[in-house]
């Protein structure tokens, strides 16, 4: 079957760091796994970034022109023509950056329309982003199937889809078999390392270095030193924060896969608050390569971190509470060791590509035409 993928929000091959586009990349991997053909053809890209409220409508106007040229271009195609798909999968589909082609192409042509990670909050009916809202709202109620990853979704999701779409839960995954090496690169420091992972950007991002730099705060005389992974506009501003603690804190900016692969190696604890995060990319491969973590207990990140049996989960936003986890995994680390051992089972059973294939390739079979 030949799949195309559609990503509103930020495009897969972007080379900035993203949960999404690793996310989106992820997805990509899983159909092909599958043996299905994924199509991320270049007329179908919208606009980069999320829009100023008032362009929407204008955008969406655009958007019916978009997808008038994609049905056409479409049906001028031979039958068995490679760029012909008979499928729209969209990753990605919220108020700030709604779905406008899959569903006007996919009713057009008479091929299924896939939704994955779709998000339905009722607050933002009104207002300023009453517009993309409802755009969002069209989206899920012409899909067949919705494939929710963060379990805050399904609630949302489903009070919008229409009689007979299903919706299917599939837990955030990765390919573990690169984390799991680096467990027989793992080698004791003198001092504990705590590593963290975050696009240094404004808004949530930021706000979870507040909370990571008033933990430090809290932490005493112990002895521990930070690796800083990520860059963006607010790294000024980060660096301000981490000022007082010196030479204890490396940034280690934007690292290539290869690099981010040895820092965690080389982590003994994993600390992110994670607020307002949809479940975090780095909690999975942290765990996979046998980091135990400290992370703030929003959103989705429950459903990855096992708290007290992979990690800690602390109050969203509470620094002193997150600032005792961590104290008391570097006053203990037996404990640290025995949270270490569960991590790597743990993901590799619940959150590998082998075991979400399996679901994905289960839901897609549930479509019309669809047999493989």
């Amino acid at each position: 079957m030949r799949v195309l993928l559609h990503t509103p929000l930020k495009p897969p091959d972007h080379p900035v760091p993203s949960g999404d586009r690793e996310m989106a990349r992820g997805l990509a991997r899983l159909l092909k796994r599958l043996g299905h053909t994924v199509l991320m053809p270049a007329h179908t890209r919208v606009a980069q970034g999320v829009p100023d409220p008032a362009a929407h409508l204008d955008l969406e106007r655009r958007a019916r022109r978009q997808a008038g040229r994609i049905v056409e271009r479409w049906r001028a195609l031979p039958a068995r023509h490679p760029e012909r798909f008979d499928l729209w999968f969209t990753y990605h589909s919220y108020y700030r950056k709604p779905d406008w082609l899959g569903p006007a192409v996919s009713r057009a042509l008479g091929v299924p329309y896939v939704i994955a990670e779709a998000s339905h909050a009722a607050q933002r009916a009104v207002g300023e982003t009453r517009l993309g809202h409802r755009a969002n709202e069209r989206a899920l109620a012409a899909a067949d199937l919705a494939i929710t990853v963060n379990p805050r979704d399904v609630a949302g999701v489903a009070t919008r889809l229409r009689p007979g779409a299903r919706q299917v839960w599939l837990p955030p995954f990765i390919d573990v078999a690169p984390y799991l090496a680096t467990r027989a690169r793992r080698a004791a420091n003198d001092v504990p390392v705590l590593l963290a992972v975050g696009m240094m950007r404004t808004r949530d991002k930021l706000e979870s270095y507040r909370v990571l730099a008033a933990a430090f705060h809290r932490l005493g005389d112990r002895k521990w030193r930070a690796v800083l992974v990520g860059d963006g506009a607010a790294r000024p501003e980060i660096e301000q924060l981490m000022a007082p603690f010196g030479a204890r804190i490396r940034f280690a900016g934007a690292v290539s896969q290869d690099e981010l692969l040895s820092l965690y190696a080389s982590a003994d604890l994993y600390v992110w608050p994670a607020i307002n995060e949809a479940y975090g990319m780095a909690f999975l491969e942290a765990q996979a390569a046998g980091v135990p973590v400290v992370g703030g207990r929003t959103g989705g990140v429950p459903a990855v971190v096992a708290d007290g049996i992979a990690g800690l989960l602390t109050p969203i936003g509470d620094a002193a509470a997150f600032a005792a986890a961590v104290a008391r995994l570097l006053d203990d680390p037996a404990e640290r060791a025995r949270l270490a051992a569960n991590t790597a089972a743990r993901i590799a059973a619940r959150h590998d590509d082998r075991a979400a294939a399996h679901a994905l390739g289960a839901a897609l079979k549930t479509l019309p035409g669809v047999h493989r």
